[in-house]
């Protein structure tokens, strides 16, 4: 399978920005066609995205006059400078990477919540896992040990260091490296790294081999966890106030209507992404809540700090709908 998970390396955010901040007019990227208006989203194929594309399917976006394409990219590093420019309208990126963005100075603002974990510990779509027989119990006896991430700097190794603190152990004496999710299974059971933040399917493939799951870092991190949202550029959104709006309705009905239908769920994820119908049937699916989590907004910012991720401090009232 292919590397298409959420994440953003703020070094390459900021080299992808560069690249391509001046290349459009974010303004004027979107179409009118038979009264609906063209808009382009930028996703990941992965699990979390399945309520756009449900949505697509339902007719729920062409309810409300717009006429939604999605457009595939291997990580937010392409996504967020895809939006600032006016490549798409709308993107899909988690929580920490869009805070780094606005750090950065490239003006983000999220229309609607994303992807939620489920809240629930020992059953969330994200884990910290090591191989069968390991001798490493919780996220305390890390100290010292190697854990793969998907991107350094970002979401999952702040998630791992508050599963550390929160378990008695310290954070600072934990060596990240940086490994593709699908890498992960069989990084682990060669034994290259210790543990590894593993988020599904790659999490369900490591539990299928034997896996042993010691902790819910999303679930310590916070209780009902906002860990993406989608978004939009500030120029796009006070330009197209009202496109902006009709994708917030449109979208947070179809995240209702995710939560509600499991079952479609994993028949839409099936028409998106090269994951095995033997593995998608076992996996967890996270949580579509329609509104955003801002009190865990607020705490992975403070983490964030505390990690040294951000130039300067995030402007959630600016960053946030």
């Amino acid at each position: 399978m292919q590397r298409l998970f959420v994440g953003i390396a703020a070094g390459s955010l900021l080299l992808a920005v560069t690249a391509c901040g001046s290349s459009g007019n974010s303004g004027d990227s979107a179409s009118e066609s038979g009264g609906a208006t063209k808009v382009k989203v930028g996703v990941i194929p992965i699990v979390d995205v399945a309520p756009i594309y449900l949505g697509q399917k339902k007719g729920i976006y062409e309810k409300y006059g717009l006429d939604v394409s999605m457009t595939a990219a291997q990580g937010g590093s392409a996504i967020v400078p895809g939006v600032a420019s006016g490549q798409f309208q709308f993107g899909f990126s988690n929580t920490t990477s869009l805070m780094i963005a606005q750090s950065n100075g490239v003006q983000v603002k999220a229309v609607s919540n994303g992807v939620a974990s489920t809240g629930v510990d020992g059953k969330d779509y994200g884990a910290l896992v090591v191989k069968k027989g390991s001798s490493l119990k919780s996220a305390k006896d890390l100290e010292g040990k190697t854990v793969a991430v998907n991107t350094l700097k970002n979401i999952l190794d702040t998630s791992v260091r508050e599963s550390v603190r929160k378990a008695g152990g310290d954070p600072s004496k934990v060596k990240f490296v940086e490994l593709a999710f699908d890498q992960m299974p069989a990084a682990l059971e060669k034994g290259q790294v210790d543990a590894a933040m593993a988020v599904e399917p790659a999490l369900t493939t490591i539990l299928n081999q034997g896996g042993v799951e010691i902790a819910s870092p999303y679930v310590d991190v916070a209780k009902d966890l906002t860990v993406a949202m989608y978004f939009t550029s500030q120029t796009y959104a006070a330009k197209n106030p009202d496109v902006v709006k009709k994708f917030q309705q449109a979208t947070t009905e179809a995240l209702a209507y995710a939560n509600s239908h499991p079952d479609e769920v994993r028949d839409i994820v099936a028409t998106y992404t090269q994951i095995p119908a033997s593995v998608l049937s076992k996996v967890t699916l996270p949580k579509w809540p329609q509104d955003i989590n801002r009190s865990s907004v607020e705490t992975l910012e403070k983490l964030g700090e505390q990690d040294g991720l951000f130039k300067t401090a995030p402007d959630l009232d600016k960053l946030l709908p």
